[in-house]
């Protein structure tokens, strides 16, 4: 798989040792489960590179309390896998490991920044693995390579050892979660994740252990018209017609001189470069006009550039208002959980876009994606109607995709991520049972 796909960066040859003494785990609920490990998630004697040059030769001096935890239930790391450098890109390349393709076009990216996992999974190289999600890298790789991912609510799982491109971010955290080919695996995962072992080994992780008996009666929602800055394509909107469920900027960039910048991370730092000076004219130029831009995704690109908020504590304020905003929004609604778009199907290399994902980091609310159909020639044939002008780049970079993966976003309350798998559970019967 990995030559096909280059989504591996190392094999980790301790994994032979830990056979020789896993019969001391066998009561683990991953006993004998190989398991692929995300690069930036410490192992200990190996790099954790996050796909930059300047952090090599950087060995972690103890495994990460996540790997602690799957070795203790008795999974055997075997593998650890590839993501763009510094993160936070939906493509999957870096300087050091290379391009890493999607396995069911190889013209195609896997997804970023668990591309690695998501490619191996797909692929077939790998049952389970554990990828960080801060914006979508665990739902967009999944998304764009057939497989199953979740990102559970920030917090639920350790971050120690889980190392972040910049630190001491804290309005929107990153999020370790399981990607496998079903959500019972991922399910597994989580009830084995959670356990006293990681409640000791971390005590800053609330001690909630999995609830197996999450309730069977709830409302869902489903988004079956949209008016955001990108329009889904028909095919998400013809799933959630047939859906008959049986169940009723506080973000901080430090770019350090001392290795190449990969060319999948181009558009984001272009504004970086800017001189301050030039920064400052532009965004003085831009805020009078902001708010007579009629398409929302230029609307917003401005905003970003312009950082009209006029302070962090106020940033930081308005994050928490549009939290307790949504959350009685759902609650006014009766809404347990939602079904939404995520994005896709799979885009071309090189490409830099907004998404239906990050703002559930934003909002910290549990999230995962299920595969539920692919990209057909009639779907191809509608990409010339597609009603976003502003965005048409998107429409050119998605064509080509017959075949392709086109998976839907599950979305429930914080700390309801057992809710949110159960959604899932049910939109992957619901499309098994349409397929006989």
């Amino acid at each position: 798989v990995n030559k096909k796909l280059n989504c591996c960066t190392e094999i980790l040859l301790e994994s032979l040792d830990q056979l020789t003494t896993v019969g001391s785990n066998k009561d683990g609920l991953l006993y004998g489960v190989p398991v692929s490990i995300k690069e930036n998630i410490a192992f200990k004697n190996h790099d954790c590179s996050c796909g930059v040059v300047i952090n090599l030769d950087q060995p972690a001096e103890k495994d990460s309390v996540l790997v602690q935890v799957l070795k203790k239930q008795g999974a055997i790391p075997f593998v650890r896998t590839n993501l763009p450098q510094a993160l936070l890109n939906y493509d999957c390349s870096n300087p050091i490991y290379g391009q890493t393709v999607n396995p069911h076009n190889p013209q195609k990216t896997s997804g970023g920044s668990s591309g690695g996992e998501g490619a191996l999974i797909g692929g077939g190289g790998s049952l389970l693995g554990i990828g960080t999600d801060i914006g979508g890298s665990i739902r967009i790789p999944a998304s764009f390579c057939g497989i199953c991912g979740f990102k559970p609510t920030a917090g639920r799982l350790s971050l120690q050892g889980v190392r972040p491109i910049y630190r001491g971010q804290k309005t929107v955290s990153s999020s370790p979660g399981p990607m496998a080919r079903d959500v019972d695996s991922l399910a597994l995962c989580m009830q084995a994740l959670l356990c006293d072992h990681m409640f000791s080994l971390d005590p800053t992780v609330p001690p909630l252990p999995f609830n197996m008996e999450v309730c069977l009666l709830m409302t869902i929602f489903v988004i079956a018209s949209y008016s955001g800055s990108i329009t889904p394509f028909n095919f998400y909107f013809s799933f959630s017609d047939q859906i008959t469920f049986p169940c009723a900027k506080d973000s901080f960039f430090n770019f350090r001189e001392g290795g190449p910048v990969d060319p999948c991370l181009e558009p984001q730092i272009f504004v970086y470069r800017l001189p301050k000076w030039l920064k400052k004219i532009i965004s003085f130029l831009l805020k009078p006009v902001v708010f007579f831009v009629t398409f929302p995704c230029a609307r917003n690109y401005i905003q970003t550039f312009c950082f009209i908020f006029r302070s962090v504590p106020e940033l930081w304020k308005q994050h928490a208002d549009y939290i307790q905003e949504t959350i009685a929004h759902w609650r006014s609604c009766n809404i347990d959980v939602l079904l939404c778009p995520v994005i896709g199907p799979a885009y071309n290399f090189l490409y830099f876009n907004t998404n239906y994902t990050f703002v559930y980091n934003l909002l910290n609310f549990p999230a995962g994606v299920v595969t539920v159909s692919t990209v057909t020639a009639e779907d191809e044939e509608e990409f010339e109607h597609y009603p976003d002008k502003f965005d048409k780049v998107l429409k050119e970079v998605m064509t080509g995709g017959e075949g392709l993966p086109v998976a839907v976003q599950c979305v429930a309350l914080p700390w309801q991520d057992e809710l949110c798998l159960r959604l899932m559970k049910e939109v992957e019967q619901l499309v098994k049972e349409s397929k006989k």
